[in-house]
């Protein structure tokens, strides 16, 4: 599952409202994957703060009496965070109050044409809060956040409810126009959902990067990349796995 990024959380400092949404269609060449997963993200800036929210849909399901045909989505899972600062023209405007809801849903199919089994599993609850904090270049070109939440799952076991992640955007990557390379990192504790009954550490990072080949043309909303999601006992995946995706971005 996507990660949020909040790419655009530096513009805080600025008085005009900021706004933006995309839509990113990946394919997954990692080993156990190899599926098409669609994320839509939002996100909004306004006197109080700023809200992000993304929207993930794994397109997974298999019909094992169709010889494995991709027949739904498979997977769905779901963030938002906000991020409260009312106090965007003093001197500590680099700090903000966040809180963040995650989770999701998902299924699976087994059986025979004539005995389908169908299933499904819980992402449990998750709910955040804690301190985000915020640097960035002059220009803005560069963005960096450093958050630190308290983490708590619903109906799971945890050595210690703490997250901790850093994300950053730089744009224009080495002078050139349009190519931007953005991710996050996230460090965290939980209980192994899928099959064990320890708690795990876990790590997940997902650095991206897209390049704005639509300025070319007249259509700037549209990009090309991908990303490489880089993963230690992520749920349902014991040890460190690495999956490479190629995607495209639309911007609206």
């Amino acid at each position: 599952m996507k990660k949020f990024y909040f790419i655009l959380a530096a513009l805080l400092l600025s008085s005009t409202a900021i706004k933006a949404q995309n839509l990113q269609v990946f394919y997954d060449f990692g080993d156990d994957r190899r599926q098409v997963t669609t994320t839509f993200e939002m996100f909004k800036s306004d006197s109080w703060g700023n809200t992000f929210t993304f929207i993930d849909m794994d397109y997974t399901l298999k019909d094992a009496a169709e010889k494995g045909k991709n027949i739904s989505i498979g997977g769905a899972y779901w963030e938002i965070a906000r991020c409260l600062n009312f106090w965007q023209n003093s001197k500590a405007s680099f700090f903000s109050i966040q809180v963040e809801y995650n989770g999701g849903l998902g299924a699976y199919a087994t059986g025979t044409k004539n005995a389908p089994t169908w299933g499904a599993f819980p992402i449990n609850h998750a709910f955040l809060t804690g301190a985000d904090f915020f640097v960035h270049s002059k220009d803005f070109n560069n963005l960096f956040n450093f958050k630190v939440l308290y983490k708590k799952y619903i109906s799971a076991d945890q050595a210690l409810p703490m997250q901790f992640t850093f994300v950053w955007t730089l744009n224009n990557l080495f002078g050139a126009k349009g190519l931007t390379f953005s991710g996050f990192a996230d460090y965290w504790w939980q209980e192994q959902f899928f099959g064990a009954d320890n708690t795990a550490t876990v790590f997940l990072s997902e650095p991206q990067l897209w390049y704005c080949v639509g300025q070319h043309f007249g259509c700037p909303n549209l990009n090309i990349g991908g990303e490489v999601e880089l993963a230690y006992n992520f749920p349902a995946s014991a040890g460190f796995k690495c999956r490479p995706c190629l995607g495209v971005k639309w911007n609206f």
